[in-house]
């Protein structure tokens, strides 16, 4: 088995950051309108273990909505680099975000440091530029850091590929499952991790992934549909419905969510939703939520961890979107659509030879040709469309799991993205 490229320079540099192997939570809120963001700490607590990645401390593997840096109060040195997207910065973007202020939980976990340290959240807007930012020194000694003792929820791992110090940690976990429903719950999690496996590059790199689903019981079976007056009393409190969207399924309560996982190593969650209705939703290193009951599960699933793992856009798009989430004068950083601003960082070496950027639009069901036996890669180009907007945002191919539940794949362009987080957390760089 390929196992985790480990030297011992970078074992030593991880004992700089976390001398004692604990996790350090963070809770922060996050609150604004669509012209007004505001960032404050609400609590931080301590536990043992770090189920995070070992490797490559000091960077983030994409540039996201967000960072977190934690550095050393004394050398300057950065400890820990993570990037992320919100709930809160999607809601921004709505036309309820014009007429009320609302907040939002948002939760991170960072190894904690064994010496004082500086931690600096930064959420930025659709043009990349820093909107917010808050410091807040970390001290290991201080009495009001929690110290969390949990008693793991009921589990059991699907597969286990190695240690978590070897391994990428993802943690499915059950939503709207009532205890006598658990065995439902463990198929239905194997079901998600099948599905996940059986896409590349995911597949090719199985060994570098544990797999461990979580039986939280909920009171209720299923989950909270508000637009039919429908509540339900669940594990994560999520709900369709949101921003008033019929199929957006999330849950607000991310600090209930860490806490009833505390105790199970983790570092990426997929959630399952005990209903049959379509819908779901993945913020890019936070979380993936579906629904285990519909026909298009599978699918699904692997669409939306394609957004909470690796941060790939959608490639769908209206023509009728409230607002514009890309410019033409700035360039995306997700890694499978481009406005052409900088296209050489993103697919242009995978370009075949002569393609038109533009690339016009193919006809019939590429899917048919290759199987029979025409390689992908020949398609690979820039299809206007994709990111919301049917007009200045382009994708890298006519059709992907990243655009429609039909596609039987990644695109290249997406599985070379993919490969490269997966290298990220598990390879010194």
């Amino acid at each position: 088995m390929k196992r985790l490229i480990f030297s011992a320079i970078c074992f030593c540099s991880f004992l700089l950051a976390s001398a004692q192997d604990r996790t350090l939570r963070v809770d922060y809120i996050f609150s604004g309108t669509d012209k007004s963001q505001e960032i404050s700490l609400d609590e931080m607590s301590v536990f043992d273990g770090w189920a995070g990645r070992r490797v490559n401390l000091d960077q983030a593997p994409v540039k996201g909505n967000g960072q977190i840096v934690m550095t050393g109060m004394e050398t300057g040195r950065i400890l820990f680099s993570q990037s992320f997207s919100t709930l809160f910065q999607e809601w921004q973007a709505t036309e309820e975000a014009t007429r009320v202020r609302k907040s939002f939980e948002n939760v991170f976990l960072l190894p904690m440091p064994s010496e004082k340290a500086v931690v600096k959240v930064e959420l930025y807007d659709f043009r990349g530029g820093v909107s917010s930012s808050l410091s807040h020194v970390v001290d290991p000694s201080d009495i009001l850091i929690r110290r969390l003792n949990p008693t793991p929820a009921p589990h059991r791992y699907l597969l286990k590929s190695g240690g978590v110090d070897e391994c990428i940690d993802i943690a499915i976990v059950a939503e709207g499952y009532t205890e006598e429903e658990a065995d439902k719950f463990y198929m239905d999690a194997q079901t998600a991790m099948e599905t996940i496996l059986a896409h590349e590059p995911f597949g090719q790199y199985k060994d570098r992934f544990n797999f461990v689903a979580v039986a939280l019981p909920s009171q209720d079976s299923g989950v909270s549909v508000p637009g039919e007056g429908l509540w339900k009393d669940t594990a994560l409190g999520s709900h369709f419905n949101t921003f008033y969207s019929d199929r957006y399924l999330t849950t607000l309560r991310l600090r209930q969510m860490h806490d009833r996982l505390c105790g199970v190593p983790y570092e990426h969650i997929v959630i399952l939703a005990n209903t049959n209705t379509y819908g779901g939703g993945g913020i890019f290193n936070s979380y993936t939520l579906t629904t285990a009951g519909h026909s298009a599960f599978k699918p699904v699933v692997v669409h939306e961890f394609g957004h909470s793992f690796t941060g790939l856009a959608d490639e769908y798009y209206y023509d009728d979107q409230f607002v514009e989430y890309y410019f033409p004068d700035c360039e995306p950083w997700e890694q499978n659509i481009t406005t052409l601003f900088d296209f050489s960082s993103k697919w242009n070496d995978m370009l075949p030879q002569g393609t038109a950027i533009p690339t016009a639009p193919v006809e019939g069901n590429i899917w048919k040709t290759f199987h029979e036996g025409t390689s992908m890669d020949s398609l690979v180009g820039v299809y206007e469309g994709a990111g919301y907007q049917s007009k200045g945002v382009y994708r890298p191919f006519p059709d992907c799991r990243m655009k429609t539940n039909a596609a039987e794949s990644f695109c290249p362009v997406c599985q070379r993205a993919i490969a490269r987080i997966i290298e990220f957390y598990t390879e010194e760089l």
